[in-house]
């Protein structure tokens, strides 16, 4: 195979990828809206958490919520916001914060596993947080009812029967409304990041009542993305099994909202960063209407709610809804755990696998497995790549074969080259007659690697979306491989001190790959065009530049299966008797 054949085949594959995922890849798809005619008005005396009909699209002031932020209000001490309202305390292994007695809400929550930054005394990730100015991340989960029943609302001081929230003691919160209506709220936690709400009802009037279960979660402002198609941040969730992702962008114009017509059994939605989520998650044998809305004139807030099925309760009887509320990281083995164990429907599906889900999952568990061993994420990634290699090692020997089958009919080809030069149609006839003569295929030296490009993007995406890469240090000044090389040659790797622009930022890793690629490039004979070999002695250094910021456990892969190439190349060459590097046959 000639060299032009093999680095073609890679960045013509590599091109096909990444255009297929920018333009190609699974879009959230548009809601259908419904006609004017479905179009309700509000209905004057209802509250405004009241949500509209399900199947009906609304102006953004019928929506409900837990009311808009005001962009031109002050922002205040998070302190004096959360003293202002009397609250619970959140205690675990994993979760630290407060739920609010005034409207019950969740709007106070730290990861305590989780650092903002990989500097020691970097704050704890804040998850949830009251509004504040133009800006909160808040859930609730409570009812609504368009009859005149008297239910809780945002503002509803609720009684608690304990001050801390913990896995070992749940907290019931109670209000009886001036018709003595009961409404309780037993909430406990697990040792991770799923609460779970029972939602209580006891009807001591005298009349019945109805009402709907009504779960939501709301963020204030829209927070900082990465905008990249290779990974989802905004809206999602789970209707009778499909997976349903919302932008920020699709509910950004200001007095509209988005609608999911369908009902769903079961299912879960909710709001997602890059490696945090919150997400609502009802009885999976009960069918719910999930919603995505944007609410608030020339603000960006967004909602992910579920609405229940009207529910009546006669005077004297009870009624009780559980809900599950997860908050916390996006762990890949507890978020798969709690799919198995509490039947969610395809709750892994939080986590943004990628078009090649199919492989991704498995690379992830394979270096899951390999750090439960080694107990470094870069050793885990070196490993698998060995392995990774070997799985491969027939359709290399085949490559290389191939090589040394178009390398001995190199003179013959430049031969027809130099007597056909000018006509182009003869040149190529005598060049198909040459291959078809001596049974070599020009393609089969470059095909075997096209199943690796898949390989490579499914590990840059758990590399890039997968939490338990996130600070996961290497060795050396590799403190995270989930991001780039942070050191330079362009100020002597951090011996001078000034810290030059991004696109300056060409670190250890990257230069060590670009330079295995060259030594690769070195086993085999330069092309026979002088254009072709000037163009082909720049690719290492084009790479090298691409993947300056890269993450850095992905130069890593790169630069090691490069060694490990050159090493069985080297070897497959010897054995097959094919010149290395221009020399004699051996």
């Amino acid at each position: 195979m000639e060299q032009k054949n093999l680095l073609l085949a890679i960045i013509f594959s590599v091109a096909i990828m990444l255009g297929w995922q920018a333009y190609f890849g699974e879009k959230p798809s548009p809601t259908p809206k419904k006609e004017a005619s479905n179009t309700t008005n509000p209905t004057k005396g209802v509250s405004s958490d009241a949500p509209p009909a399900p199947g009906t699209m609304t102006k953004s002031s019928e929506l409900p919520s837990l009311g808009q932020a005001d962009p031109n209000s002050k922002t205040n001490d998070q302190t004096n916001i959360l003293n202002a309202s009397p609250r619970i305390k959140i205690s675990s292994p994993k979760l630290t914060g407060s739920i609010s007695l005034k409207g019950a809400q969740f709007d106070d929550l730290t990861l305590t596993g989780y650092k903002e930054t990989i500097e020691a005394d970097s704050k704890n990730v804040k998850l949830l947080s009251p509004v504040n100015g133009n800006s909160g991340y808040l859930a609730t989960l409570g009812w609504w009812s368009t009859s005149q029943s008297k239910i809780p609302n945002k503002n509803t001081i609720w009684k608690a029967n304990k001050n801390t929230l913990s896995p070992e003691n749940p907290v019931t919160l109670n209000w009886i409304n001036s018709d003595g209506v009961v409404f309780q709220k037993i909430i406990s936690l697990d040792d991770n990041y799923m609460f779970t709400v029972r939602k209580r009802v006891l009807n001591k009037s005298s009349e019945s009542i109805s009402l709907r279960p009504y779960d939501r979660i709301v963020r204030y402002s829209t927070p900082d993305t990465l905008g990249f198609y290779i990974l989802h941040e905004g809206l999602l969730g789970v209707f009778n099994g499909v997976l349903k992702e919302v932008d920020y962008d699709d509910l950004q114009e200001a007095g509209t909202n988005l609608i999911m017509p369908e009902k769903s059994k079961g299912g879960w939605i909710g709001i997602t960063d890059k490696y945090w989520l919150t997400a609502i998650i009802p009885n999976q044998k009960v069918e719910v209407q999930p919603r995505f809305a944007g609410f608030g004139k020339n603000l960006d807030n967004y909602q992910a709610d579920f609405t229940g099925t009207t529910v009546n309760v006669p005077a004297g009887n009870s009624q009780e809804t559980v809900t599950k509320f997860f908050a916390g990281a996006k762990e890949v083995n507890l978020v798969v755990n709690y799919r198995d164990k509490l039947k969610i429907s395809r709750f892994d599906l939080a986590i943004d696998w990628g078009w090649f889900e199919w492989l991704t999952k498995p690379l992830f568990f394979a270096l899951d497995y390999f750090n439960n061993i080694l107990g470094n994420m870069g050793l885990s990634i070196l490993l698998l790549t060995v392995i990774i290699k070997l799985i491969f090692f027939p359709l290399a020997n085949t490559s290389y074969k191939a090589m040394a089958k178009m390398k001995a009919l190199q003179p013959e080809m430049l031969k027809i080259r130099e007597r056909f030069g000018e006509d182009r149609a003869k040149m190529n006839q005598e060049m198909m007659a040459l291959y078809k003569r001596e049974k070599a295929n020009p393609a089969s030296g470059c095909l075997p690697i096209l199943p690796q490009i898949p390989v490579f993007f499914a590990l840059y995406k758990v590399v890039y979306v997968t939490i338990e890469l996130r600070h996961a240090p290497f060795f050396g000044w590799i403190k995270d491989l989930s991001a780039a090389d942070p050191l330079t040659f362009v100020n002597l790797f951090g011996l001078i001190n000034w810290t030059p622009p991004e696109y300056l930022v060409i670190g250890v890793w990257p230069i060590i790959m670009g330079a295995t690629m060259y030594f690769q490039q070195k086993l085999n004979p330069p092309p026979p065009d002088p254009t072709q070999a000037k163009i082909f002695m720049f690719l290492p250094f084009i790479f090298t530049i691409m993947l300056a910021r890269f993450p850095s456990g992905l130069v890593i892969y790169w630069a090691w299966n490069n060694a490990l190439s050159i090493l069985q190349q080297y070897l497959i060459m010897r054995k097959a008797g094919v010149p290395i590097g221009g020399g004699k046959k051996t």
